[in-house]
């Protein structure tokens, strides 16, 4: 585990995406009538950014040095 908590580019970036899977699923919900694509969207979004994290970790960017 890095000495950083969190403040590297992959974190940012996991974060930045699941914040935004967030939105597109929150936005989804409140149109008339809710759209359900856009809000499955959303939620792909937030499940695809744990495993960015994980791939970016791995590439070195989970380093205090970027």
């Amino acid at each position: 585990m890095a000495d950083n908590h969190g403040n590297t580019p992959a974190a940012w970036t996991a974060v930045g995406v699941a914040m935004l899977g967030f939105l597109v699923g929150g936005i989804a919900l409140m149109l008339t009538p809710v759209n359900m694509v856009l809000f499955w969207i959303g939620i792909a979004l937030g499940v695809v950014s744990f495993p960015l994290f994980l791939v970016m970790a791995r590439l070195g960017f989970h380093t205090e040095h970027h």
